[in-house]
C-alpha cells in the first residue's frame, strides 16, 4: 500500500516552491483563462506563435544535430503544403507511424495546421490490431478517401499488411522534397497556412490509441483545448526553463511524450532531445550527449534503469527534473538517491480521461494534486464499476482506503472521450451523487492521502497494466484461443515481486494439441510482446457467473503459485516451461 500521509511541512515547503516560481508559470500560461471550447486556438497555432517569439532557440535535437524553432515551424509548413497538395483538407484524418525522430514532430505539427487530425499509430501491433486501428481512422475521416499515412522508411516496410483500408503513403523522405519544392516555386509554402488559425480549441487534434477497459484498441480524442490545458497543467508542474533540454525516449504514439514533452517545451521555449529508442545502457550516455537537464518517464523505465549496474554517468550528467507516471513509491528514495534527481514530477492522466493530478508541491510518492472535483469509492473488482448502495448512490470510501478514481465531469472538465460514442457512453457513471451528475470512470484503484493528493494501488476490471502498458483481456483471450490446443481461456494480472503492475497470466483448458512452445510462438506473433502472457496455468474447465462471464477474481487471488494441481507454465525465450 503506498505511503498514504501528506504532511503539513512538506506541503509548506512546496507551496514555497510554487510560490518562488510563478513569474515563470505566468510567462508559460498567458491563456489560462481562455478556457472557452468554442474560441479559436490550436496547436499549430500556438507553435507558430513560440517560432516567432524565439525562432532561433533549439526546439528539436538528436545528439549535435540541433534544429531551431523556426526551421521547425517553416519545416512544417512546407510539409503542410505539400500534403494539402496530396488532397489533405481541414478535417481529415492522418495518420502518422514512424520512430521516434524529430520528423516525427514535424509532421504531427503539418497535419494539425491543415486542420485535420493526426492520428498516432503505435507500429509495435502485429497485424490483426495494426489493420484494425488503421479501420478506426479511416472511419474517422472523408467516406472512401484513401488514408493518408506519414512514415518513416521502417514503418513504410509495414503498409503492405496494410487491407482493411486503402491507403496513401508518404514517406518523410517524399514531404521533405516536395516541400523544399513548394518553397522554391512559392515562397509563401514557408508561411503559416490560414487554417491554422481557423481551428477552435473543441476540434480534435489527436487520436491516441489506448487499450481501454476491454476488447480491440480505441482511439481516444485529444482535443485541442484539452492539449492546451495539458500544457497549462503540467508547466505548472514542471516549471521547464527556456535553456532546459528535455529526454524523450517514449515513442510519439504514448501521450507522455506527444502531449507532456511536446507542450511543456513549447509553453517554456524549451528544447525536445528525441532519442530513436529507450536503452536502459545507454541512457545516461544518450542524455549526457544531449545536454538534457530533464526527462519523461513511465514507472518501469525507472526500474530499468535501477537495475543497470552502477557506473560513473549515473552522476554524470546534468538532469534535475523527471516527469511522468507509474513511479511506485518502493523505489521512490532509492531512484531520487541513485541518480541524483532534484525533483520528481509524478502524475496522473489518462488519454481519454478528463481528470489529471500532477506532483506541483514536490511532494514524494504520490500522483500528484487535483483542484477539479473528484471522487474515489468503493467499487466491485470484477466488474471495474462503483457500487451502489441502497439509495442507489455511489459511496465514498474513508482515507488511506483504496477505492475507484471517478472524476466529476463539467464544463471544466470536459471529456473527448472515444472516436465509438458507445465506448465513451461506458465510461459514464451517471447519477452517482445525485441526480444528473456525471463522472468519468477511470478504472484506476486510487488512495486519498490528503490535500487533495492520491496515490495510485492499481487497475481495476478487464485491463491491467504491465511494462507501462494497458493489457486488455479480451484481445489476449482472442489470441489464445485461435492456438492450437487451446479450447479457451480466461486473462487476468498476477503480482509479481520486484515489478510494476500485474504480469499477464491465463487459465486456459486445452486438448492433446497443446505444445507449449508452439503456443509461444503463436502468441508472439499476434501480440505486443507485453500483452503476451508470463503464465499459463492448464486449468480442467473455467468457472463462469450465471451471465456466462469468466470469472477472474478467484484466478487473480490465486496468483501463479496457489494453484493446487493444475499445471503452470513460464514464458521464456525458447517457449513455454513447466514452473
Amino acid at each position: 500500500m503506498p505511503d498514504s500521509s501528506i504532511t503539513w511541512s512538506s506541503m509548506v515547503r512546496g507551496v514555497w516552491g510554487l510560490i518562488r516560481d510563478l513569474p515563470l508559470i505566468a510567462r508559460q500560461r498567458p491563456s489560462l483563462i481562455h478556457l472557452d471550447e468554442h474560441r479559436r486556438w490550436s496547436v499549430g497555432k500556438a507553435f507558430a506563435e513560440a517560432a516567432a517569439r524565439h525562432p532561433d532557440r533549439p526546439f528539436l535535437r538528436t545528439g549535435p544535430t540541433i534544429l531551431g524553432y523556426g526551421e521547425c515551424n517553416r519545416r512544417a509548413n512546407r510539409w503542410a503544403s505539400a500534403l494539402a497538395e496530396r488532397g489533405v483538407q481541414a478535417g481529415d484524418v492522418v495518420a502518422v507511424m514512424a520512430h521516434n525522430s524529430p520528423e516525427c514532430v514535424i509532421a504531427m505539427l503539418a497535419i494539425v495546421k491543415l486542420g485535420a487530425v493526426t492520428g498516432m499509430i503505435n507500429y509495435n501491433q502485429p497485424g490483426d490490431a495494426l489493420n484494425h486501428s488503421f479501420g478506426v481512422l479511416a472511419a474517422a475521416g472523408r467516406t472512401g478517401a484513401p488514408l493518408v499515412v506519414v512514415h518513416d522508411a521502417e514503418c513504410g516496410e509495414l503498409l503492405p499488411a496494410i487491407d482493411a483500408v486503402p491507403v496513401a503513403p508518404a514517406a518523410f523522405a517524399d514531404l521533405d522534397a516536395e516541400g523544399s519544392a513548394l518553397a522554391a516555386r512559392n515562397p509563401l509554402a514557408e508561411a503559416d497556412p490560414p487554417s491554422a488559425a481557423k481551428v477552435r480549441a473543441s476540434d480534435p487534434a489527436f487520436y491516441i490509441f489506448t487499450s481501454g477497459t476491454t476488447g480491440w484498441p480505441k482511439a481516444s480524442v485529444m482535443s485541442h483545448g484539452r492539449w492546451q490545458v495539458a500544457m497549462n497543467g503540467f508547466s505548472t508542474g514542471l516549471r521547464l526553463r527556456p535553456d532546459d533540454v528535455l529526454f524523450v525516449t517514449l515513442p510519439f504514439y504514448h501521450n507522455n511524450a506527444l502531449t507532456v514533452c511536446v507542450a511543456t517545451a513549447v509553453a517554456a521555449g524549451a528544447c525536445l532531445a528525441v532519442s530513436p529508442k529507450f536503452s536502459a545502457s545507454r541512457f545516461w550516455d544518450e542524455a549526457i550527449e544531449n545536454e538534457a537537464t530533464a526527462f519523461c518517464y513511465i514507472g518501469e523505465l525507472c526500474r530499468y534503469l535501477l537495475a543497470q549496474p552502477p557506473k560513473p554517468t549515473d552522476r554524470a550528467h546534468h538532469i534535475r527534473l523527471a516527469a511522468g507516471n507509474g513511479l511506485r513509491p518502493e523505489i521512490w528514495d532509492q531512484f531520487v538517491d541513485r541518480f541524483g534527481i532534484e525533483r520528481i514530477v509524478e502524475f496522473y492522466a489518462a488519454s481519454e480521461s478528463n481528470i489529471g493530478f500532477v506532483n506541483i508541491f514536490d511532494q514524494r510518492r504520490t500522483v500528484g494534486f487535483c483542484p477539479l472535483p473528484y471522487a474515489v469509492v468503493a467499487a466491485d473488482e470484477d466488474s471495474g464499476l462503483p457500487v451502489r448502495g441502497p439509495d442507489g448512490r455511489v459511496q465514498r470510501v474513508p482515507k488511506g482506503t483504496p477505492g475507484l478514481l471517478l472524476g466529476k465531469i463539467s464544463s471544466m472538465a470536459r471529456i473527448d472521450g472515444y472516436t465509438d460514442p458507445e465506448a465513451t457512453e461506458k465510461k459514464i457513471v451517471r447519477d452517482a451523487f445525485k441526480d444528473g451528475d456525471a463522472y468519468f470512470n477511470t478504472g484506476d484503484l486510487m488512495v486519498e492521502q490528503g490535500f487533495r493528493h492520491i496515490a495510485f494501488v492499481d487497475r481495476l476490471g478487464d485491463t491491467f497494466r504491465w511494462k507501462g502498458e494497458n493489457v486488455a483481456t479480451t484481445e489476449v483471450e482472442a489470441a489464445l484461443n485461435n492456438v492450437d490446443g487451446i479450447a479457451e481461456s480466461v486473462v487476468y494480472g498476477v503480482r509479481v515481486p520486484g515489478s510494476d503492475g500485474r504480469a499477464g497470466m491465463a487459465a486456459i483448458v486445452t486438448d492433446d494439441g497443446f505444445d507449449p512452445v508452439a503456443a509461444a510462438t503463436a502468441l508472439r506473433a499476434q501480440l505486443p510482446p507485453y500483452a503476451v502472457p508470463l503464465y499459463l496455468r492448464v486449468v480442467p474447465e473455467l468457472a463462469r457467473t450465471s451471465t456466462f462471464k469468466n470469472q477472474r477474481v478467484a484466478l487473480r487471488a490465486d496468483g501463479y503459485e496457489t494453484v493446487g494441481d493444475d499445471p503452470v507454465y513460464e514464458l521464456t525465450d525458447e517457449g513455454y516451461a513447466p514452473l
